[in-house]
């Protein structure tokens, strides 16, 4: 069984392959429901941990549960821990327990087409799965995310881009737009917790990432704090706990999902509040909801304006006002009349459950004024484009871009300065899958007593060639150059100081695979030691 599996951010959605079409996968809730996508959530039952399904249900009896936990994955690092009630776990554990739990409940709680004799257990059941992330993951969300799929027994074809998958649902789904003239197609993927952007070119048999960024923490979780908020202030109620606030960020979801464009009113249960619930639900009028995320919405205007400009496209001005349609007009994807052209880019595609929300695509069209393609299921998109991939032999290849800055921060002057060396530019081609890895290599003589690197990754990079903007470390990494300190345990304390003489050989080699998974090797080359590190 070959599956495509977008981790989400609230919800996690699966989809498979049924003669030409690729269905989303259900599963059936503990109250017999079903339910199109599979909740990423986790819970704490007697000092249990237990996820998705198991854990909704166990979250309704007032288990203590963790929600969008995804969004942590980039802060953790690999060794963090994420606290779950009384359980902390480390990235890697969490997100394969519930990996474990989603394969299970895909061979015994789902109407995925999982062939004979498979439910009867999940060993019995084989599932080749292609799997998203989010087109900001630096390497070591890759890896957690990787490394929990591998764990949980999936057998991963292919770690694709969330937008990128997108792009491939869209080719499949809207190949009437694209033409000779236009081979571009923007993907706008606003999830529950992370907002990416990707210019793709499609192309027959093969669609190439030319570049892409986002914003990593904006999603549909900050326009239902946003609601929670004004319910808050309505109420005439302050500041409440955190395990209050996030049961009311649970019925600010849902009451959030059901908007649309007739919607006049909000009206939002607060309950969960307790002795300090008013007597009535609050009502908020729908206009200061959307006043009030509408800064949300234009941070990811500002996020799409440098992929837009790539190719020097008007659709970066925003165009001459065109025909800015209506919400109800594109609800089922489809665009009316021809498409004003802004270059050559066939469209924007607008994806992800946030962007369901009426005022997400209405800012959209007023900032560019033109048709805009919306997702007829925009929070399965990726993970139907993931399943194009994974169940077709003549899918079009997709090549990969870099989509932040990597490099590394060293010792300078004995340890009084630091300076930073460039190693993977944003936009580098990435290997496609089954290709060697990418490969960068540097090489010199050693300075100091201890080399002490520090690897980053960041959105953008100054004047100088610094990293700035969105940093994510990957920690530090000690590796000893002076024969006394070989074999040491503890380097931290060590201090660092210029040899006496030329020191050792030293070549650093960086591997970068196809999901975006760095590792470098640092070799003394003239003793022979070395040390592989995973980031």
């Amino acid at each position: 069984m070959r599956l495509g599996i977008d981790l989400g951010t609230t919800r996690t959605v699966v989809a498979a392959h049924d003669r030409g079409n690729y269905p989303v996968v259900g599963f059936t809730s503990d109250n017999g429901d079903l339910l199109l996508h599979y909740p990423t959530v986790s819970a704490d039952v007697g000092g249990r941990l237990v996820h998705g399904l198991e854990a909704e249900a166990a979250e309704r009896r007032g288990a203590p549960a963790l929600r969008s936990w995804k969004r942590l994955l980039a802060a953790a690092g690999q060794r963090g821990r994420i606290r779950v009630g009384s359980i902390e776990v480390t990235p890697v554990e969490l997100c394969t327990g519930f990996l474990t739990a989603l394969r299970r409940d895909l061979l015994t709680a789902s109407n995925a087409p999982v062939g004979k004799g498979a439910r009867k257990g999940a060993r019995d059941g084989t599932i080749e799965a292609v799997v998203s992330v989010p087109a900001n993951a630096h390497s070591t969300q890759r890896f957690v995310t990787l490394e929990g799929f591998r764990r949980a027994g999936f057998q991963v074809r292919a770690v694709v881009n969330e937008p990128s998958a997108a792009g491939i649902e869209y080719a499949h789904r809207h190949e009437r737009t694209l033409s000779a003239r236009r081979e571009h197609v923007v993907v706008y993927d606003l999830g529950g917790g992370t907002f990416d952007v990707a210019l793709v070119h499609v192309a027959p048999g093969h669609h190439d990432v030319v570049t892409t960024g986002g914003v990593g923490r904006l999603g549909g979780d900050d326009f239902d704090e946003v609601l929670v908020d004004l319910a808050l202030a309505e109420a005439g109620i302050g500041e409440v706990e955190p395990d209050t606030r996030a049961l009311l960020r649970r019925e600010a979801q849902v009451v959030k999902e059901s908007i649309n464009p007739n919607s006049r009113r909000i009206v939002l249960d607060l309950a969960a509040l307790g002795p300090r619930a008013p007597g009535k639900p609050v009502v908020i009028p729908i206009a200061r909801f959307f006043e009030a995320v509408r800064p949300l919405v234009e941070q990811t205007l500002a996020a799409l304006d440098p992929v837009l400009g790539v190719l020097g496209s008007s659709w970066a001005r925003g165009g001459d006002g065109g025909d800015a349609g209506d919400d109800e007009g594109e609800a089922d994807g489809e665009t009316t009349g021809e498409t004003t052209t802004g270059g050559d880019i066939a469209g924007i595609y607008m994806v992800g459950g946030a962007s369901g929300l009426p005022i997400v695509p209405r800012v959209v069209r007023e900032r560019f004024g033109r048709r805009v393609h919306r997702s007829p299921h925009p929070s399965a998109a990726t993970a139907i484009g993931c399943a194009i991939v994974a169940a077709e032999e003549a899918a079009p290849t997709l090549a990969e871009r870099f989509t932040r800055h990597f490099g590394v921060f060293r010792e300078a002057e004995a340890g009084h300065e630091v300076t930073f060396d460039g190693i993977f530019r944003k936009d580098t081609p990435m290997p496609r899958p089954g290709e060697a890895p990418l490969v960068a290599t540097r090489s010199y003589r050693a300075a100091h007593n201890l080399g002490h690197y520090r690897f980053v990754e960041s959105g953008l990079l100054d004047d100088a060639g610094a990293p700035t903007g969105d940093i994510t470390p990957h920690g530090d990494v000690l590796f000893p150059f002076a024969p006394e300190l070989v074999g040491r345990e503890e380097l931290a304390a060590e201090p660092v100081s210029r040899l006496g003489g030329p020191g050792p050989r030293v070549e650093e080699r960086y591997e970068v695979d196809a999901s975006g998974v760095i590792a470098v090797t640092i070799t003394d080359l003239d003793r022979g030691r070395r040390a592989r590190f995973v980031l």
